[in-house]
């Protein structure tokens, strides 16, 4: 039985036969729990990792959050107002550029993303409780290899 209290039923062996399939089901699982854990707090996990990007450096434009997270723009300056209501960050315009905004992250800011990485920390942990530690190692290790190749902003040998 599940949680729901249905009756689960097992997938075709086509379906968990494929390793693309049981990285979409598990990446939707993983999002489903982290949105939920992370709406306790009032926040999401696009805003943590709008946070940690700030945190590598004290300045940052909204272009280059943009860019370097994959995020629409657009979608961006959304996130951005809700953190700035919130009081996580600031935005003013560039002196250099006035048609670009400079995002810092306040003081609260940082309180909260270390709240939001010891949230992150935890769901890792109970979603990989399954494994050991040198299954999780090689697990990552594998993980990171793909997304160097298909997801450009991971990779390592970028600045």
């Amino acid at each position: 039985m599940t949680t729901s209290g249905k009756v689960a039923t097992r997938l075709p062996e086509e379906l968990t036969s494929s390793a693309l399939f049981l990285l979409k089901r598990l990446g939707m699982s993983a999002k489903e729990r982290s949105f939920s854990a992370y709406e306790e707090l009032g926040l999401h996990p696009y805003h943590h990792a709008i946070l940690a990007v700030l945190d590598e450096g004290t300045r940052e434009t909204q272009g280059s959050i943009a860019d370097s997270l994959g995020y629409d723009r657009g979608q961006l300056v959304g996130l951005l107002d809700e953190l700035e209501t919130a009081g996580l960050v600031q935005r003013r315009r560039d002196p250099a550029d006035r048609r670009r905004h400079v995002v810092e992250m306040t003081a609260t800011g940082r309180k909260t993303l270390a709240k939001l990485r010891a949230l992150a920390k935890s769901l890792e942990e109970g979603f990989l409780a399954p494994l050991d530690d040198r299954e999780r190692k090689v697990l990552h290790t594998l993980l990171l290899e793909l997304a160097e190749e298909h997801l450009p902003t991971c990779r390592r040998d970028l600045a």
